[in-house]
């Protein structure tokens, strides 16, 4: 960066050291910046489809969706070959929830370069979200096919796969992991994909070697520090009564459209909720949103002073958001499982709002963090056990402060119970939301939403007991690590 700026001071009017600037300000993740750079670029060459397509990516990367669109959707028209570009559009639309015009984006990619792997392997995420998994598997293979060392298409291929010893795939991955010359990012999925492939085989204890190869190799290249965790938690504590000082009055005017918070850890049956819950015809299923997260973070931990005016700012903001992913409906829900780490600021600002807690057992949900490659950077503790077993206390310490907080804010539902007592449970939590009753909430497994999260499997069969003893299969290797959660 510093020297693209002494290019620019030599050159004032160098397009290229702009868009180059805006590259690496991106890889920064100064996304805003980002698009500054690339913004000027344009500016000095209005024919620029690489600078457009690029910051249509910091735009994504921001959440701007449409704007990346319409960046991408440019660059396209100055270069009507830009496989790339269309790629993107697809990227953004899967985001988006608009999965076919998505698989339709892909597809014209792949028209234009009939050999881009990257495009086959993003068609086939696409029809895994809709639940098309013979099409996923399909696709995926098609990326492999072009590109054998494809590791990230491994991964996801191995996630929707049962394996046998006879399958050939289990080779090739064993012999890409004896590279030398692997990236680290590529190195981790395959560490992940092998480790998918021995537990299917029933060798828990090489299955095991590779989760934990992925998760130190994870953890690596995301940087991450059990403190951050730690100091993030205690600036929420410590921000959480003067936000409940500042708490916005119920107003007589009913909002457009409810917020249904869905929230919890990962992988504590949060998706399995928003299905049963958006089946009913008054909910939509948002899925996974970062409004929380982006307009709200430096409020609730103090960054921004918590006043009426800001909090007030926060909860126009969100609703506004929220408002374009309602279609219609009355209630919406946002299920962001780290939303948990808000209660404080989402009771302030949305006193209309509905919160359902959802837990799991302790050392299932523990199993299922670590044993999971999210692409999101933000969980960077799922990656070894003893961070993961931490994080988790760390949640129940907060939890139980939000309950003597905001007690009768929160409905507890616990994930165990509902799938040994289904209809009671589910009966209960459509009441409390207010909603009237419709049986299709009882088969959530036909909700044909898209789902994108690392459930999505789940969620497409009947609601079954015994997924909580899934690890103890592997307790011979954990060392009583779960013992401290007990603690």
């Amino acid at each position: 960066i510093e020297a693209y700026c002494n290019a620019i001071a030599i050159k004032p009017d160098y397009a290229d050291a702009y868009y180059n600037m805006g590259n690496a300000l991106r890889e920064q993740d100064k996304l805003e910046e980002a698009v500054t750079a690339y913004n000027k670029a344009i500016s000095l060459n209005n024919d620029y489809p690489e600078a457009f397509n690029n910051m249509g990516t910091a735009l994504k990367n921001q959440g701007k969706l449409d704007a990346a669109i319409k960046a991408y959707k440019i660059a396209l028209a100055l270069k009507p070959d830009h496989a790339e570009a269309c790629n993107n559009i697809g990227n953004a639309l899967q985001e988006k929830g608009k999965l076919e015009e998505a698989v339709e984006a892909y597809n014209k990619a792949i028209a234009i370069k009939p050999d881009y792997a990257e495009a086959f392997n993003n068609i086939g995420s696409a029809f895994q979200d809709q639940g098309k998994l013979n099409e996923a598997i399909e696709a995926y293979c098609n990326a492999i096919a072009i590109k054998p060392d494809y590791a990230d298409a491994y991964r996801h291929h191995s996630l929707l796969t049962k394996y046998t010893s006879k399958d050939p795939q289990i080779s090739i991955v064993d012999d890409l992991l004896q590279r030398q010359n692997l990236n680290g990012s590529d190195r981790c999925n395959l560490y992940y994909a092998f480790a998918k492939m021995k537990e299917d085989l029933g060798d828990l204890s090489a299955a095991f070697d590779n989760y934990l190869a992925g998760g130190k190799l994870r953890k690596k290249l995301l940087s991450y520090d059990f403190a951050q965790d730690k100091h993030l938690f205690s600036e929420i504590k410590n921000t959480a009564p003067q936000l409940k000082d500042v708490t916005l009055k119920l107003s007589d005017e009913v909002i457009k459209h409810t917020p249904i918070f869905i929230l919890g850890m990962p992988r504590s049956g949060t998706t399995l909720i928003e299905q049963i819950v958006s089946s009913n015809t008054k909910v939509n299923g948002a899925g996974e949103l970062d409004f929380v997260s982006r307009f709200g973070a430096k409020l609730a931990t103090g960054l921004t002073a918590p006043t009426v005016e800001a909090v007030s700012m926060f909860r126009d903001r969100y609703l506004a958001e929220l408002s374009k992913k309602a279609h219609g409906h009355a209630f919406v829900t946002d299920k962001m499982p780290q939303n948990f780490r808000f209660i404080a600021l989402i009771c302030a600002a949305l006193p209309e709002a509905k919160i359902i807690h959802v837990q799991r057992d302790a050392e299932a949900t523990c199993w299922s963090n670590f044993k999971h490659y999210f692409t999101s950077k933000g969980l960077g503790y799922c990656y070894n056990l003893k961070d993961t077993v931490r994080y988790y206390k760390l949640y129940k310490e907060l939890m139980h402060c939000w309950e003597q907080m905001f007690r009768n804010r929160i409905y507890n539902m616990d994930y165990d119970k509902l799938t040994e007592e289904e209809e009671p449970e589910i009966r209960r939590l459509i009441e409390h939301l207010g909603l009237r009753w419709e049986d299709v909430c009882l088969t959530p497994q036909d909700n044909k939403r898209s789902v994108k999260t690392a459930s999505q499997q789940q969620v497409r069969q009947k609601i079954y007991k015994g997924s909580s003893q899934a690890w103890r299969k592997y307790k011979p290797f954990i060392n009583n690590v779960f013992d401290e959660l007990n603690s």
